[in-house]
């Protein structure tokens, strides 16, 4: 996942290069749904949700809220391929974030319906 400072620096080059980088990452996250969905691991909630995030990074080299910036490229492609009617307060009730040492990048998005 991309951080806030990569996301930063795509907006402040041009503002058709950060739009196209957003879409770009939210294009990512979406096949990644939709694997997720096929393999019922991923089912539209019926309520409002609670999120957890597990952040796995490799080095310590990044901040914890650069790293739990890119929460809002997966709340967007959340909305987008219709598993949150929408990323509002009255659907998204809050989040909780932890981040783990790893060997590889990724994250890991638990929705807990409330």
């Amino acid at each position: 996942m991309p951080s806030l400072n990569d996301y930063t620096n795509a907006c402040r080059s041009n503002a058709y290069v950060g739009a196209k980088f957003k879409k770009e990452v939210e294009e990512v996250i979406g096949w990644e749904i939709k694997q997720a969905v096929t393999s019922k691991t991923l089912t539209q909630p019926k309520g409002a949700v609670m999120l957890r995030f597990e952040w796995h990074e490799r080095t310590k080299r990044r901040d914890a809220d650069n790293i739990a910036s890119a929460k809002k490229f997966i709340l967007d492609a959340l909305v987008t391929n219709g598993i949150l009617m929408d990323d509002s307060r009255k659907y998204v009730k809050g989040f909780y974030d932890v981040i783990v040492d790893d060997k590889t990048d990724y994250v890991r998005v638990e929705l807990v319906e409330v």
